[in-house]
């Protein structure tokens, strides 16, 4: 059984199972395109675009070039949260029963694991070629665009050095737009923006957020940013902690359907009697899932100052 549960005992007067605090849905699942695979990895077929050519000659030959493919590989994980145990025993001494409240605490989990797959793949190196024995890094030329704590724009082809970073501004914000314009990302495709709370309260203290005569939603009466230049913002404590740049997180700005995402097992959820553990019931939620960044140039990674 849970040595926790004695906190749920009757004599603690409870009526009730207080959760803690969590991220309980997926933030970025919305964002993504969904993939139906089976196997454990399946090809992303891409197709470059084609240029049209001037005709000066009438009657002439049709030209003919073929259009440039290529094959990105998406491999899926599985995931499962350590499973509960709850005996009967416990049951009568509980004012409720706590098998729905533990399915809903895995099962959040799970939800945290499917944006922790996303996160990496935004800024993961990729597996390209007809059996995925290739490898692109997010930095490659004609790949993602980065921009440094400082706000200036990486080579492309060249990964972060250290710099002195600051938080997100107005400034950087411009910077990863223009970055994306002019790699002629569809303006119909939603873009967001994915930084960590900090940064959220740095761009909540900017002028052009704080005043109405700049913004048309009052952010800091709600106090949050919900959309700002075009960019939907998405807040999350589980990005990854930059290991080149001094106290930088890896923020993204990246426009809707740039990484494919795929889930065989949605969360699933196993309740059942363990005749080997005395009768007692058990909790266990499992799911299969993964992601990979489809396209490069619709990707902006920029190294954010982490914390105050």
């Amino acid at each position: 059984m849970s040595l926790e549960i004695p906190v749920a005992f009757v004599q603690q007067y409870k009526s009730n199972i207080l959760m803690q605090s969590q991220q309980k849905q997926s933030i970025l699942r919305p964002t993504v395109r969904f993939e139906t695979m089976t196997g454990k990895r399946m090809a992303i077929e891409r197709l470059a675009p084609k240029n049209p050519q001037k005709r000066t000659t009438r009657h002439a030959p049709t030209p003919v070039s073929d259009a440039s493919h290529s094959r990105r590989w998406l491999t899926i994980v599985d995931y499962e949260v350590p499973a509960d145990l709850i005996d009967d025993q416990d049951k009568l001494r509980l004012l409720i029963d706590p098998q729905g409240p533990y399915t809903q605490n895995q099962l959040s989990g799970l939800r945290r694991a499917q944006d922790d797959e996303i996160i990496a793949a935004l800024g993961a190196t990729v597996y390209v070629g007809e059996e995925g024995s290739s490898s692109v890094t997010n930095y490659a030329v004609g790949e993602c665009r980065l921009v440094a704590g400082d706000g200036s724009i990486v080579a492309a082809g060249s990964a972060h050095s250290d710099t002195t970073a600051t938080g997100l501004t107005i400034a950087k914000l411009l910077t990863c737009k223009q970055l994306l314009d002019d790699e002629e990302i569809d303006p119909e495709r939603q873009r967001y923006f994915l930084c960590n709370p900090y940064n959220i309260n740095q761009m909540l203290n900017t002028t052009e957020v704080k005043s109405s005569d700049y913004n048309t939603v009052k952010a800091l009466a709600a106090g949050q940013i919900d959309t700002f230049m075009g960019f939907k913002f998405l807040m999350s404590t589980r990005l990854l902690t930059d290991t080149t740049e001094t106290d930088c997180k890896k923020c993204y700005a990246f426009a809707a359907g740039s990484i494919s995402y795929s889930a065989p097992q949605e969360p699933k959820v196993s309740i059942s009697i363990r005749h080997d553990l005395s009768d007692s019931v058990q909790v266990y939620c499992t799911q299969t899932c993964g992601a990979v960044r489809n396209e490069g140039p619709a990707v902006v990674e920029i190294n954010l100052k982490a914390s105050a």
